[in-house]
């Protein structure tokens, strides 16, 4: 029995991290469990924002467990298996398909730039070829502010021709909602189903035949974004954009991670979830508070949190 596609508001859960640093199961679960009761029809856990490449192999692969384990649906989950090294995305990936995972996003390997689209194809090919499940449904993630290695329209055509059904889609961040759109235009009617990177995008992106969003702070407001999924044709729909979209500006002002780990601690008064892992650092006392006024003047809510996620 397939497991249905997933489509509508993805969360890449952030990671919370114990003052030694190391990742916090317990809170994971539960943050999770939150997200999924509150608007997010799955999680892309160790995505971007997951600091998931600061996070092992290891790591990521019993954070996983711990989910499936703790009640979260494998079919909910898309999590990240992209590394620079092949071997990992491989062990990552058939990892995933063997919890029964709903798909993995997959960023290129990202170390070296300049790389060229055959390289990039036998990378992504070599994954599949080497997981050899049929189950497998691969995501790939288009960030090239972050990763500098885009992924393009020819090398999505090749990959998708070359394993229709397993190529299932793409999370495109690259912030252009020009290139979102020449995605769908390129693979409408092809099974291949196109995430905004950002709720900012959401109403475009269904309008023109997109499946959704993966967007950073779905970690804090899935509800609302969800509202705007399910009633995108209704008249009020631009004006749920807008009320997202000042949302999603208000965070941004500030180092997106921190920023969400921040307001969850607030929200959620529990202070341990503000730390995150060196190289990145927290906001400061006075960058959380301003952040925290300028939620509230929106009226914006976190509900039930402090007795689901951030509970400790």
């Amino acid at each position: 029995m397939s497991i249905p596609r997933l489509r509508g508001v993805l969360a890449p859960a952030v990671t919370p991290f114990r003052s030694d640093l190391s990742p916090d199961r317990d809170r994971f679960v539960r943050h999770a469990r939150w997200l999924l009761a509150h608007g997010c029809a799955g999680l892309a856990c160790f995505g971007t924002n997951s600091e998931a490449n600061s996070l092992s192999a290891g790591e990521r692969e019993e954070l996983l467990n711990a989910l499936v384990e703790g009640g979260i649906p494998a079919a909910a989950l898309m999590p990240g298996t992209g590394c620079c090294a092949l071997s990992d995305s491989v062990r990552l990936t058939a990892h995933a398909v063997a919890a029964g995972c709903g798909g993995v996003l997959m960023l290129p390997p990202f170390y070296y730039k300049g790389v060229t689209d055959e390289g990039l194809f036998r990378n992504f090919a070599e994954v599949i070829e080497r997981v050899g499940d049929s189950r497998l449904r691969l995501y790939l993630y288009h960030i090239p502010p972050v990763a500098n290695v885009p992924i393009s329209i020819p090398l999505l055509e090749r990959l998708i021709r070359r394993y229709p059904g397993i190529v299932a889609g793409i999370k495109d961040s690259s912030g252009d909602w020009n290139n979102t759109q020449a995605v769908l235009d390129a693979f409408r009617g092809d099974s291949f189903d196109v995430f905004a990177g950002s709720e900012v995008f959401l109403l475009a992106n269904i309008r023109h035949g997109g499946v959704g969003c993966i967007s950073a702070t779905a970690n804090i407001n899935p509800g609302p974004i969800r509202h705007l999924f399910v009633n995108w044709q209704s008249a009020e729909a631009d004006a749920l954009q807008a009320s997202l979209s000042a949302t999603r500006a208000v965070v941004q002002k500030y180092p997106m991670i921190a920023a969400l780990k921040a307001v969850i601690a607030h929200y959620g008064n529990d202070p341990e979830w503000a730390t995150v892992r060196p190289p990145l650092v927290e906001l400061t006392p006075a960058q959380s508070d301003a952040l925290a006024g300028a939620l509230d003047q929106l009226g914006f809510k976190m509900p039930e949190l402090q007795s689901g996620a951030a509970a400790g």
